[in-house]
């Protein structure tokens, strides 16, 4: 992705733009942040090379850029980059593709 020519992950890592939970209530009550789940899924915006075994061989990774996932909960890293917040998390932490 071009705004991620600095940030590469590495391995089986991938990096997820994820996606922002409504503020607002269907009633119209205003949420906190306190108050706010932390959303699980989100948009691939960078992969690693994927995952390397003992003897060498190159396992491909299973997301590639575009796709829209859904994450486990408490995982990854949170990170800024250029002003926006991603998740950097192992491939093992991404439960599976929406489609």
């Amino acid at each position: 992705m071009e705004g991620f020519k600095l940030l590469k992950p590495l391995g089986d890592r991938v990096i997820i733009d994820v996606a922002k939970e409504e503020e607002v209530t269907a009633g119209g009550l205003v949420l906190t942040s306190a108050s706010q789940e932390k959303p699980q899924t989100g948009k691939v915006v960078a992969t690693g090379d994927g995952r390397v075994l003992d003897n060498g061989q190159n396992i491909p990774m299973s997301v590639k850029v575009g796709d829209t996932v859904l994450f486990e909960k408490y995982a990854g890293s949170d990170v800024k980059h250029d002003g926006n917040d991603y998740l950097i998390v192992h491939e093992k932490d991404i439960i599976a593709i929406v489609e």
